[in-house]
């Protein structure tokens, strides 16, 4: 990312936080990213003379860790008959499971034509370097239609999001809700607000280099208890912290001693939940600071929408409803992107049941 000029990236990626220059090249710049890490930069670009017109973020992988849509049973396949599923191309932001554009150019100049090109180029650019598959992760619907002629086979996965309806406090939100979701949410809270835990919100200035060091050891505490993986540097949170508008950090406070943190990012219209930590286990500690809070801000700042990461189906119940996400995937060998793509109808098929099944567990009262 080093060799792409800041603003001409950030001219073609759009509002988004995660697609801009100084996120990518924070993961780069920290170490987060890297050949030691299995997530090797192989970022496509195009000029016409000394302007650029389109951009890809491309990652070589020798793994699947931190992508969120998981082919793990393809690798094994593959290795059942002798073959190397890695490396393989991704072109994703890493370890953000966030729907946004992956195919960055100005919007006039997004055309089929277009799609076809750097479906060749990334095709072209696998077989020759011995790469065994291409994969689009988290692209919205309309790269997914350019894209799919191509020789692309649409994954669909889904993800719980708030959408704000209309209301301008929490209490209205609540208010829609059916009774029992209602009291449980208000029970959650309450169980908070009666271990003295208080609340603040962190940003642009006051974002220092000792709140990141706390931050850092409550979400290494956490990912430690779950036996997870810490993808992010510490040096990638201060990089963030100092390059990149719209970091939200939250604190929770019981007396005066830091006991829980979470990292948002926002942009003009939509809250994204990404990394949070604790070292206390309160009961609805985490729903409060994962999700109520993050909807008392958007409520607060006119923000319509909040993303809390993937998967979780507890979170219908709270006012999340199911959306869908789409990754799209080539292999390079026939036999097995035939047997994908028998396999990705059965799963697609599946994944639209329930989506209807939780369409009709909506959290929210039915119309009289």
């Amino acid at each position: 990312m080093t060799e792409v000029s800041k603003a001409a990236w950030d001219a073609l990626s759009g509002p988004q936080p995660f697609l801009r220059h100084e996120f990518l090249s924070a993961l780069e710049e920290s170490g987060s990213v890297g050949p030691h890490t299995g997530w090797q930069t192989e970022t496509l670009v195009a000029y016409e003379g000394s302007v650029l017109t389109v951009a890809v973020p491309l990652y070589r992988k020798s793994h699947s860790y931190g992508e969120y849509v998981f082919d793990w049973a393809w690798a094994h396949a593959y290795r059942e008959v002798g073959l190397e599923y890695y490396p393989k191309l991704v072109a994703a932001v890493p370890f953000t499971p966030v729907t946004g554009p992956r195919l960055l150019t100005e919007a006039a100049a997004r055309t089929p034509e277009l799609a076809h090109t750097v479906a060749e180029i990334l095709q072209t650019h696998a077989r020759a370097t011995g790469a065994s598959s291409v994969h689009w992760l988290f692209l919205p619907d309309s790269e997914c239609v350019l894209l799919e002629p191509l020789g692309f086979m649409r994954r669909t996965g889904f993800q719980f999001h708030w959408t704000n309806s209309g209301w301008s406090t929490f209490a209205e939100f609540l208010a829609a809700l059916a009774r029992p979701k209602r009291k449980n949410i208000a029970r959650e809270r309450r169980q908070v607000a009666d271990a003295g835990i208080t609340y603040r919100v962190y940003e642009g200035a006051a974002l220092t280099e000792s709140l990141w060091d706390t931050f850092y050891h409550l979400y290494l505490t956490t990912i430690q208890k779950y036996q997870a993986i810490p993808y992010l540097t510490r040096a990638f949170f201060s990089l963030i912290g100092q390059n990149i508008p719209g970091v939200v950090l939250l604190f929770a406070y019981q007396g005066t001693q830091s006991i829980a943190a979470a990292l948002y990012f926002r942009d003009a219209d939509t809250l994204y939940g990404r990394y949070w930590g604790t070292i206390a286990q309160i009961p609805g500690l985490h729903f409060e600071t994962c999700y109520y809070q993050a909807i008392d801000y958007c409520l607060a700042h006119g923000l319509k929408r909040f993303e809390a990461g993937a998967q979780g189906e507890h979170k219908l119940s709270r006012g999340f409803l199911p959306t869908p996400t789409y990754s799209l995937h080539w292999l390079d060998q026939p036999q097995f992107n035939r047997a994908v793509e028998d396999f990705l109808v059965r799963e697609n098929q599946g994944i639209d049941y329930v989506l209807n099944e939780l369409d009709e567990h909506s959290p929210f009262q039915k119309p009289s």
